[in-house]
Order: C-alpha cells, then sequence, then structure tokens
C-alpha cells in the first residue's frame, strides 16, 4: 500500500478539523462556567473558526494546484 499526498492531505484536514471541533467545544463549556471571561472565550472560538475557514482555503488552493500540474 503507497500512501499519497492525497492521504496524507486527507489525515492533515481531519486532524485541524477535530481540533477545531474540541476547541469550540472547549470554548463553549467555558463561556458557560465563567462569566468573567466571556468575551476572552468568545474570541477564541471566533478565532478557531477563522483558522478552520484559511487551512479549508488553503487545502482547495493546494487540490486546484495539483490538478492544474497533472
Amino acid at each position: 500500500m503507497t500512501i499519497t499526498v492525497e492521504d496524507i492531505s486527507q489525515a492533515v484536514m481531519l486532524i485541524i478539523r477535530l481540533g477545531v471541533v474540541a476547541r469550540l467545544l472547549y470554548c463553549l463549556i467555558r463561556l458557560g462556567a465563567a462569566d468573567e471571561e466571556a468575551g476572552q472565550y468568545k474570541k477564541r472560538a471566533k478565532n478557531a473558526v477563522v483558522f478552520l475557514i484559511l487551512a479549508e482555503s488553503i487545502w482547495a488552493i493546494k487540490d486546484l494546484i495539483l490538478w492544474y500540474y497533472r
């Protein structure tokens, strides 16, 4: 069995998605428990979503480049 760039890409994106979901869950749990730090956890949750959007965009560009040069 050979491992391709596509296999590695899918594995990395899965890890990134799981990490973002875990981060969002953590922020939501802390948001409900700590009222005095609500703004801080809202910002962290927003940053996690922005990170996911950037990661998805970068991987889409990578796929486009690989498709173009094949």
